[in-house]
């Protein structure tokens, strides 16, 4: 069996779907010897800026001479993205070996398909935990898939617990409220353990707090220690991702890295995290793309009604600056995430170029089209990734008035979009089927 072939079967797994709970990622974790009490750790939770501020912790943490591991979901283009040692994606042959070993040990539990094998996103947490206790990891961040109270990740113990943004976004497993989704995010927090929160809706940072109080938790704000109780992002360090939302981020992963040195012993120097914030590499997070024939596209995974907000900021700055209105690209999955999405798409196109991802639960046109405003009146094009992206670093819309191209919607567009700029292939799977709550 060649490599890519024992990483479609593993990918394949998703097929099983993800079922909540930590049991079965307990008992994984115990026979292969318990690999997350090897190395202290940051744990990041959120609706959204969890992918982008574990980043910038990971550059941090490096910034200071630590061998860090970085496991993040879900990936763009290959599935080692989602585990990093010092900034290294893991190799295919590395998620192959890894994955026999693995098997071996989930085996004991049955086959694929069976209530206790473990998922394909356990598995891959497994990997990762594996790999960073393997590779003498001084540090990691560890990424939360979805809520955080019943992920496969909520076995570590953390030194540090991160909340970073709190919105409505899979309503039908989290919560209908604000107050339902933070109790499951505040899942993460552990007994003791210092809880760091983002910008969070009043409603959410109540239910934060409780949670944390019952747990002698105590709470760190960003908004309390950079800003003195003020929402002013200019009180925020600066990072080289766009964006004033990054800026949040950016604050939360300063105090979040300040306390794990605190808790580990070890000097922070906060110029030298300052710095390393200046550097971050994070794909598709308003990632400028020079095309063959020198125009710009622009590629973001906003992709629900919190990321709706801070693209609306971006689109606003971006007409400010160009004086024309971009070319979008769209497709979404699930027609709670489309509305607000579409909805700001319509205040700033010239056109909405309409895509369906290559995922079951991508929206038709028909329901991306319904959550178009009334007196929407700009062209609206039904097509696909291929027809738009026909050749490498090629894009085939035409913009005579020099405008802007942006891609933005969902994680497995941006996905499909670099593969087609790049002329290469994308591993299958983005993360689990997820399965209803039983």
């Amino acid at each position: 069996m060649t490599s890519a072939e024992k990483i479609s079967r593993l990918c394949a797994l998703r097929n099983h779907g993800s079922k909540f709970g930590i049991d079965r990622m307990r008992l994984l974790a115990k026979a292969i010897g318990s690999p997350q009490t090897a190395f202290p750790l940051i744990h990041v939770a959120g609706t959204n800026g969890k992918g982008s501020s574990s980043a910038m912790l990971d550059g941090v943490l490096r910034a200071h001479g630590l061998r860090n591991g970085l496991y993040t979901s879900p990936h763009l283009l290959k599935l080692g993205e989602r585990i990093r040692v010092n900034g290294v994606p893991l190799s295919d042959q590395t998620i192959c070996d890894e994955a026999e070993k693995l098997y071996a040990a989930a085996n004991a539990f049955g086959k694929p398909g069976d209530e206790d094998f473990p998922s394909f996103f356990e598995l891959m947490t497994a990997m990762a935990f594996l790999r960073f206790a393997r590779e003498r990891c001084a540090s990691a961040v560890i990424e939360t898939g979805l809520g955080g109270r019943l992920d496969a990740t909520n076995i570590v113990v953390p030194e540090v617990s991160v909340i970073t943004s709190i919105g409505t976004d899979h309503t039908e497993f989290l919560g209908n409220s604000l107050a339902e989704i933070a109790r499951e995010k505040a899942g993460i927090i552990k007994d003791g353990v210092p809880v760091v929160i983002g910008l969070l809706p009043e409603e959410a940072e109540t239910e934060i707090r409780a949670v944390a109080r019952t747990r002698r938790a105590p709470v760190f704000s960003v908004r309390e220690i950079f800003c003195k109780g003020k929402a002013d992002t200019n009180c925020f360090p600066k990072t080289n991702l766009f964006g004033e939302h990054q800026r949040g981020n950016a604050a939360t992963a300063i105090l979040a890295a300040k306390i794990f040195f605190e808790k580990t012993g070890k000097t922070f120097d906060e110029q030298k995290a300052r710095n390393a914030l200046l550097k971050i590499d994070w794909r598709a997070r308003w990632e400028k793309i020079t095309l063959a024939d020198g125009r710009t596209l622009i590629l973001d995974v906003a992709h629900n009604a919190e990321g709706a907000a801070a693209i609306d900021r971006s689109l606003a700055t971006l007409f400010e600056k160009t004086g024309t209105r971009p070319q979008i690209i769209t497709g979404v999955l699930g027609a709670e995430r489309a509305k607000p999405l579409i909805a700001v798409f319509a205040k700033y196109a010239a056109a909405i170029h309409f895509v369906r991802p290559d995922q079951e639960r991508a929206c038709t046109f028909e329901e991306m089209e319904q959550c178009l405003p009334p007196d929407f009146k700009a062209p609206v094009f039904r097509t696909s990734v291929s027809a738009l992206f026909p050749r490498p670093n090629e894009c085939a819309i035409a913009t005579p008035d020099g405008e802007t191209v942006v891609v933005a919607g969902s994680c497995y567009l941006a996905g499909e979009v670099l593969a087609a700029l790049s002329g290469t292939g994308t591993d299958s799977a983005l993360q689990d089927k997820i399965l209803p709550r039983t």
